[in-house]
């Protein structure tokens, strides 16, 4: 079985040319057989707990099924097909099952119990300890306390849900790539940005059409919402596009997430209860920072009641500018980007398309590099021949003052057909100490930005920059960990609504003149941002901050009681509930055919269920960590390093406010947040 299947071999990174969809399953049977095989001998024959004859070689194993199943997770969502998708969720099922097994063991459970309450417990380090008090809260989460019928359940639920949430992602994936426009009338692009034409161009003819076509994913729907002077062609894509996946829309009921929806909160709801808990969101809780529903919703509640007359003002301003420019007294949706782009443009004389001009990918890449660099005191170099999974990936070793290697990263930021849209980071291998070595960690850091085209330079948009910066971020959290345990080092172990902390600090240098003047310069001329320039950047950074504000927060508040109160009612309608929340928190009325929560993966799909409210919870952090920079120098070596060592390298080995009060001196504050939004009380 090992022998020949590369996703078996001893390799330090995954050998993607050559996994073929056959290796997937057989890999995953092995491991997890593997896996069983030892974790059985070990409980039968260790006596006297330690945690090298014990707990590290569980660990050994969890890393070692990643290494298996992280490259085949990876291109399911980086280069998805028919194939690759059947074997993948062949595994998912395996995966479950396996683990439900791990966390309904009684007698691993027993092993940490028992040595969590013996004095040897007390001489380990602040990791080991806080990777065994993890387990044995993940053991009473995982249904240990139940019996066996209740355990039974439990799995049958687990394996569900994971079917459910993938199917979710899938059904996205594929409404997205089913629509597209094709225009052979080049009047009707009137206003749309040409590097965005050339592209619709370049699309047509892969398909061997003239004309231009169209598509779903982000490099043209964003500038068509936000450019196009054909209303027409603005409400149709702003239709297909928030109709994706659902009953409605030009594949209405094809890709269908209604019933999917409905399912895993039932499921969600039935794990909960059979654990003891009223709802989903009271289960999701206890790994958060966040300690009651109440604080959430509180937290929230305070947020809506800052900004919300904001972002009225705000609205009110926009509809005023559209009657003038062009009498339109009803303001619909789908105008909404464009008029509001128009009047960006009138107010500061700045777009989106201006700056383009001075961001052409790599030179982003290698001024997040030098920013790096500044901050930490490491270099970034390319590495060749490693192998990848398409020709635009490229792959990048981070190294430290001495020249060593300490951490590596594919990068991978273009869209194309059977990639998941979006942008993230995820796992590829995890740090951990092996007796006197150390197996550095990896990640994938992946975005959708618009291909070259005709050997032309990519020229990213300020938001995409931020889009960058903001990944990267959770990559150097990934990254820059000193954890020598896989359980808390780098992103393992942080509580979810800790974990967009280094993500969003990152976002703030893509604001400052010092940071951008490492690489923000015309592509043509070389010319750094002007002072005139970069003030009408950043006048124009908290325009319209307060309506984006109310919708995260729509966003947040829906997530958050769709888990709290789907568990009350018998005939719970997702719709109703969903109105509800906008009557209260929306500005922007949305069409009556606007299904937003069919295509809501992450909390559908992604980890964010009952944990949306974490973007606005990290960013208050964020903005207050980022505060101290400002007060001392946003390059100021020893901020830089005081965030480095009590932020980034701790991972999840300590609890995050305990880390945000050793960095900051104090709890956060909201204040920094509010300023950088431009609300001032």
């Amino acid at each position: 079985m090992k022998n020949g299947n590369p996703l078996l071999q001893k390799y330090s990174l995954p050998p993607f040319d050559k996994i073929m969809v056959q290796h997937i399953e057989p890999a995953i049977d092995y491991t997890l057989d593997k896996n069983r095989k030892e974790l059985k001998d070990l409980i039968k024959n260790t006596k006297n707990y330690t945690w090298k004859n014990f707990f590290q070689k569980i660990e050994n194993m969890e890393d070692r099924l990643q290494h298996v199943w992280s490259p085949v997770s990876h291109l399911h969502s980086v280069a998805d097909n028919n194939e690759l998708r059947t074997a993948y969720n062949n595994c998912l099922t395996k995966l479950s099952n396996y683990s439900t097994e791990i966390g309904q063991n009684i007698n691993l459970f027993k092993a940490y119990d028992i040595f969590s309450k013996k004095s040897s417990f007390k001489n380990l380090s602040k990791s080991q300890k806080k990777i065994i008090n993890n387990a044995i809260r993940d053991f009473h989460l995982s249904g240990i306390d139940l019996n066996n019928d209740s355990k039974k359940i439990y799995k049958k639920i687990q394996n569900k849900l994971s079917e459910l949430q993938t199917k979710f992602e899938e059904n996205l994936l594929d409404a997205t790539h089913a629509w597209k426009k094709h225009i052979t009338n080049k009047n009707e692009l009137s206003g749309i940005p040409d590097s965005v034409i050339a592209l619709a161009s370049e699309t047509a003819k892969k398909e061997g059409k003239e004309g231009w076509l169209f598509t779903l994913e982000a490099p043209f729907y964003i500038p068509v919402m936000k450019y196009a002077d054909n209303s027409i062609l603005r409400k149709e894509m702003y239709w297909a596009y928030t109709t994706r996946a659902s009953e409605l829309g030009p594949n209405a009921g094809e890709f269908d997430n209604t019933k999917i929806m409905y399912d895993i909160l039932t499921h969600r709801t039935k794990k909960s209860k059979l654990l003891g808990f009223e709802n989903y969101a009271d289960y999701s809780l206890e790994t958060k920072m966040a300690k009651s529903t109440d604080d959430v919703l509180n937290f929230l509640t305070n947020l809506v009641q800052q900004a919300k007359k904001h972002a009225v003002n705000e609205f009110e301003e926009l509809k005023e500018f559209a009657y003038r420019v062009s009498n339109t007294k009803d303001l619909k949706a789908y105008d909404i980007l464009y008029y509001s782009e128009k009047l960006k443009q009138k107010k500061f004389s700045i777009s989106q398309e201006e700056l383009r001009r001075y961001f052409p990918v790599k030179q982003v890449v290698n001024g997040l590099f030098s920013i790096t660099k500044k901050l930490y005191n490491v270099e970034i170099k390319k590495r060749n021949a490693v192998q990848v999974w398409n020709k635009d990936v490229e792959f990048f070793d981070i190294l430290d003052n001495k020249g060593v290697a300490t951490g590596s990263f594919f990068l991978d930021l273009f869209s194309r057909q059977h990639k998941r849209g979006g942008a993230w980071m995820d796992e590829c291998i995890v740090r951990k100490k092996i007796n006197s070595k150390v197996q550095n960690p990896v990640a994938y850091l992946t975005c959708n930005f618009t291909p070259p085209i005709d050997d032309k330079p990519t020229l990213l948009t300020h938001d995409e920059v931020i889009t960058l910066f903001h990944e990267f971020g959770h990559g150097l959290h990934h990254m820059m960990t000193k954890i020598d345990y896989c359980g808390v080092s780098g992103i393992n172990g942080v509580p979810w609504d800790a974990v967009e902390l280094p993500s969003q600090f990152m976002e703030n240098f893509c604001w400052e003149k010092e940071a951008l003047d490492l690489f923000a310069r015309d592509f043509e001329t070389g010319k750094t941002i002007n002072k005139d320039l970069f003030k009408r950047m950043t006048d124009a950074r908290s325009f319209q901050m307060s309506m984006q504000m109310m919708k995260q927060l729509e966003y947040a508040i829906f997530d958050f009681r769709l888990h709290l109160e789907y568990s009350q009612k018998k005939d719970f309608d997702i719709q109703v509930l969903l109105d509800d929340v906008r009557k209260y928190v929306t500005v922007v009325e949305n069409p009556e055919f606007n299904r937003f929560q069919h295509s809501f993966s992450h909390i559908f799909a992604g980890g964010y269920a009952a944990g949306y409210y974490s973007y606005k919870w990290a960013e208050v952090l964020s903005a207050d960590a980022f505060s101290k920079f400002e007060e001392k120098g946003i390059f100021n070596k020893t901020t830089g390093k005081e965030f480095l060592e009590k932020i980034l390298e701790k991972g999840g080995s300590c609890e995050p406010m305990e880390m945000f009060v050793e960095f900051r001196g104090r709890e956060p504050s909201i204040e920094p947040l509010l300023k950088h939004i431009g609300i001032t009380n």
